[in-house]
């Protein structure tokens, strides 16, 4: 996309009050970009096992796309999203805390930026690099995020005030959990570009979903065509489960393992 885009879409959304104000302009890769729709968000929530499922059909495509929750694990059990990506990457200050607290400088970590510049139904994915000694986001941001409608947030980092997450019921999933703030330590350095989470890569417009077993992030490409071949997935493990249940013999049960592993 254009910087000359880019600054228009900027001037329009501070026009209509929805710039935060704390990244510079010239750090903002994109605003607008494609979605997926509503339709499509709720076929993907309406799987039954949605990350396994969606993971197996990124190994069949060739593409990896999958975190384990066992590196990035959800702050409230039992949670089920899916929407697009917006991104946010962060980088370490160069200064310490307390020069950067003596000199009063602004606060240079900003999820409130790309909470106003984002639409309802979007996943934060914020990137520090894995970091987990300092919070990404907080009580507060959970609550912004909320507010404004996000799905939820996936974070390559630590957060913090995990009770006032929970009390907000804002799903959030984190590499770590940690009391100290970011402020002063970290700096946000692009919205809507590349990010790792993890081991894998993010593209603002990619659509991610997340239970409690991990994260899956799958290519804005990719998005149609999956989720109609998990359906057809899903419909024979309906069926799989449904003779294991009768005690159908091996003979019945064999044909619709071999049509979903082979």
């Amino acid at each position: 996309m254009s910087r000359e885009q880019v600054a228009k879409d900027y001037e329009e959304y501070k026009e209509k009050g929805r710039i935060w104000g704390q990244v510079p302009p010239e750090r903002i890769t994109k605003i607008k970009f494609p979605r997926a729709d509503a339709a499509t968000i709720k076929r993907y929530l309406a799987l039954p096992d949605m990350t396994t499922t969606v993971s197996d059909l990124l190994d069949s495509y060739g593409i990896r796309g999958v975190v384990a929750a066992s590196y990035i694990k959800p702050l409230i059990a039992g949670k089920r999203i899916a929407g697009t990506a917006v991104t946010l990457r962060s980088m370490p200050e160069r200064k310490t805390p307390t020069q950067g607290s003596i000199d009063k400088d602004p606060i240079k970590m900003s999820t409130r930026e790309i909470y106003y510049l984002s639409e309802p139904g979007d996943v934060l994915v914020a990137d520090f690099g894995g970091n987990l000694d300092v919070s990404n986001m907080g009580g507060q941001s959970a609550l912004v995020g909320k507010t404004v409608g996000f799905a939820g947030a996936i974070v390559n980092g630590a957060v913090r005030d995990v009770p006032a997450i929970r009390e907000v019921d804002f799903p959030v999933w984190s590499a770590g959990v940690t009391p100290i703030t970011g402020k002063f330590r970290m700096e946000a350095t692009e919205i809507n570009g590349p990010v790792r989470l993890h081991d894998i890569v993010v593209y603002p417009g990619d659509l991610i979903v997340a239970d409690d077993s991990g994260i899956c992030v799958v290519p804005a490409d990719r998005i149609a065509s999956l989720i109609d071949e998990a359906e057809s997935i899903g419909g024979a493990e309906d069926k799989m489960r449904e003779l294991i249940v009768s005690k159908a013999p091996i003979s019945e049960l064999r044909p619709l393992f071999r049509k979903r592993y082979d």
